[in-house]
């Protein structure tokens, strides 16, 4: 009894010290913010799960001293890694939330119709997702009739870089789970604007998930502004079999000449980029570096890209939608 009490208080002296949870609160309706960014001020960061909770432990991030607390609707918040505690209290901003437009659903006849997507099977022509990239695709508007998005159609890749070298038959695709978020924006200049929804639009990809995954918006009451829409595709984390965010360590510590640097860590699935797009509708933003600023996806905003020296520009997101007869 005595080695078995012994075992136990040791497992909790070592559970404690190495897991540390806040939870992140409306400091009105005190539920969870979902999917709240948590930058550690040095271009790295994290995301909190779907009930406002993340990790964070000086075992995981020992040179993090300052936390930058923000999500969409909410003041920011800046606290000492130091004082962090088991609650931490956002504070709603009323007049972002009434931005928000609201459009009434039109009724009478509509004709669905398709954005096809643009999808490939080569491994080295993927994008490979992190925790601090976001990607936005930009869908013009061509006329005045009322589109109502019902489907994102998203192409992902799902195999291990090794797959066809593999014996199919004897060795199942290694499993993963992961966390996505897909946002709406307008048009700010030809770049992404004031997003257009709050509500949590999010997917889960595993190693079963189908090239093209079609998420359903419908529900979302999204339509295209006159000036058009860009809808963008995040990855926020590997999951457990329930879906929740893992504490697992974003970033990968590499010893250089100039000291060590962190590197993300890259999630599956891959997103395959294309060179079959005549324009350039893809853009980019690094979440956690420049305050989150949108990019073009060229060679004059980027560098070093493997993509864009193939001459892959863009990323063949497609839609689905219901167009409204005038």
């Amino acid at each position: 009894m005595k080695l078995k009490y012994l075992i136990t208080l040791l497992f909790v002296v070592y559970y404690t010290n190495s897991h540390s949870q806040t939870t992140i609160l409306d400091s009105v309706s005190k539920k969870g913010v979902s999917f709240a960014t948590i930058s550690f001020g040095n271009g790295n960061g994290l995301f909190a799960a779907e009930d406002g909770s993340f990790y964070f432990t000086k075992k995981l991030y020992s040179d993090i001293d300052s936390l930058y607390i923000s999500a969409l609707g909410y003041k920011d918040t800046k606290l000492a890694s130091s004082s962090l505690k088991d609650t931490l209290y956002l504070t709603p901003e009323s007049n972002v939330l009434d931005e928000v437009i609201v459009t009434a659903k039109p009724t009478g006849k509509f004709k669905e119709v398709t954005l096809k997507p643009t999808d490939h099977n080569d491994y080295y022509k993927c994008w490979l997702p992190t925790i601090e990239s976001e990607i936005a695709v930009f869908f013009p508007n061509t006329d005045a009739k009322p589109k109502h998005l019902t489907k994102v159609l998203i192409p992902i890749k799902t195999e291990a870089k090794d797959w066809k070298k593999r014996s199919k038959s004897k060795q199942a695709k290694r499993p993963f789970s992961t966390l996505f978020r897909v946002q709406f924006y307008d048009n700010n200049n030809g770049l992404p604007g004031d997003v257009l929804t709050y509500e949590k639009a999010i997917f889960i990809a595993t190693e079963n998930t189908k090239p093209v995954f079609e998420f359903d918006v419908s529900g979302f009451d999204i339509f295209i502004p006159k000036e058009g829409i860009y809808v963008s595709v995040q990855v926020l984390g590997f999951t457990d079999k329930n879906g929740k965010l893992l504490p697992n360590k974003k970033y990968k510590e590499i010893k250089t000449r100039r000291g060590i640097v962190k590197v993300s860590t890259t999630f599956r699935p891959l997103l395959p980029f294309t060179d079959q797009i005549n324009q350039k509708h893809t853009f980019v933003k690094r979440v956690f570096h420049n305050n989150g600023q949108w990019v073009l996806f060229d060679k004059q905003n980027i560098n070093n890209s493997n993509l864009l020296n193939a001459g892959l520009n863009n990323y063949g997101m497609g839609l689905k939608m219901a167009v409204y007869k005038e």
